[in-house]
């Protein structure tokens, strides 16, 4: 049978652009991409990249502090809102023609539609067109969930908080991950009145509890009202806001209610019921080590595998997959020893594991130093730092490192390299500190705080 394609590609993600941008630029492949919405999917367009630009926004005023503190002649001004969006939204129309550009030149065949799947070999397009391809990549990632309460629709995703037409005055985030942190710290530091619900014992479940812990306190510090064991019960319109009635008992109104409760696979309205791909119970597409499906022609990377829910291990996953079935390479993407980076302030950066996951594969040494960075300190800010190595007390080996500060996330990529070859407390130790320097404590940290 001809087919249309060698390849077509449902998402044009990080992981299906790149996919696609291996298969066809490297490899040789006739590709095709169907994207419904804007190229570069929700990292470039409605996450990570407008966010981060956001934490960069919301650090400035500690930053004119800070320069007052050391002797410069600055003051204060109102930060205008609509000036800031209109640089984000340029910068994000520049990054999707980035992609678009990319696929050119790599001569994948883009279609600026929804592709729904309707068999092994065939793709319907919402135009009424059907494709057929020798194999299909589905990289359709996720999206925001909302919870099923009275009045939810009152509340906006992180989706939206990138188009708000004006910064509000009072602001309630519901969740305790990653996504929800961060936007208490970035609305907080432009000026809005946070408080965040989180339904857990404490903020970022997953990460060390020592760290998180830490960065939670800070955030308290910094103004963020944080309630955990909290929930809202239902969210109502009245004249001067939205009026919430929490589980506490507790009622009040904000101007702006964010849902940052988890994301959820985009696998709904893509026909995979009628394919024979399994689906799990997370409502994702349940994959090999290959990124194989049940259907030997359909493969799936990135969110909507729910495997490691990062943008770089979306890519890694898109060029193993296009290097294992149109390179003659067999590849696997590496799920082991990813790091990541919080984006709160104070930032937190982790790879490996925690203390607590540590613990339960056998003794352990913990190694911890916090303290006043001097950048802070001179400024005259509480500010401290928290730098943690998790030891494996019969190997030797570093199997996690945990920092909480500025600059964290630069600093976990560099550790994580030591950590992902093998790296032990004595390699650690033999490393010269550069002085002055936060990171120098890594190796310098010589008696364990604590053995499990």
């Amino acid at each position: 049978m001809a087919f249309d394609y060698d390849l077509f590609v449902i998402g044009g993600g990080s992981g299906g652009v790149r996919a696609a941008r291996v298969a066809s630029g490297d490899h040789g492949a006739r590709v095709g991409l169907a994207e419904e919405s804007r190229m570069g999917g929700t990292c470039v367009i409605r996450g990570c990249v407008p966010k981060k630009l956001m934490v960069y926004a919301s650090e400035y005023p500690g930053a004119i502090a800070d320069a007052r503190a050391y002797g410069w002649d600055v003051k204060d001004g109102g930060f205008d809102w609509l000036k800031f969006r209109g640089r984000l939204w340029s910068e994000l129309d520049r990054l999707e023609a980035a992609y678009r550009n990319t696929l050119k030149n790599a001569k994948v065949t883009v279609h600026d539609t929804r592709a729904e799947i309707v068999d092994a070999h065939s793709v319907r397009l919402a135009t009424g067109e059907t494709i057929t391809s020798q194999h299909i990549l589905i990289a359709t990632g996720g999206h925001p969930v909302v919870p099923d309460i009275p009045g939810a629709e009152l509340g906006v995703t992180s989706d939206a908080m990138f188009n708000l037409d004006r910064l509000p005055g009072k602001a309630l985030i519901v969740g305790g991950g990653y996504i929800a942190s961060e936007f208490a710290c970035i609305l907080n530091g432009m000026g809005v009145k946070v408080t965040q619900f989180y339904r857990g014992a404490q903020i970022l479940r997953g990460f060390d509890d020592e760290a998180r812990g830490h960065v939670s306190t800070a955030m308290q510090a910094a103004g963020i009202r944080i309630h955990c064991g909290t929930n809202p019960l239902r969210l109502e319109k009245v004249d001067w806001g939205i009026q919430v009635t929490a589980s506490d008992g507790s009622t009040e109104v904000y101007d702006l209610v964010l849902w940052a409760t988890g994301r959820a696979p985009n696998t709904k309205g893509l026909g995979l019921e009628k394919t024979g791909v399994q689906i799990g119970r997370r409502g994702e597409i349940v994959v090999d080590d290959y990124s194989q499906t049940a259907v030997p022609s359909i493969f799936a990377v990135g969110d909507v595998t729910d495997r490691v829910n990062l943008t770089p291990v979306a890519i890694r996953e898109g060029h193993a997959f296009a290097d294992t079935v149109f390179g003659a390479n067999p590849r696997k993407a590496d799920h082991e020893l990813v790091a990541s980076a919080v984006f709160t302030q104070p930032e937190m950066g982790a790879v490996g594991l925690s203390e607590e996951a540590a613990r339960e594969c056998g003794p352990v040494e913990i190694y911890t130093a916090s303290f006043r960075p001097m950048q802070s300190l001179f400024a005259g800010r509480e500010d401290r730092v928290l730098m943690k190595l998790v030891v494996c007390a019969k190997t030797r080996r570093v199997l996690g490192c945990h920092i909480v500060g500025p600059g964290a996330g630069e600093m976990i990529q560099m550790v994580a390299i030591a950590v992902k070859m093998g790296a032990t407390k004595e390699d650690f130790d033999r490393t010269v500190a550069v002085h002055p320097t936060m990171a120098e404590e890594l190796v310098t940290m010589r008696k364990p705080v604590r053995v499990a």
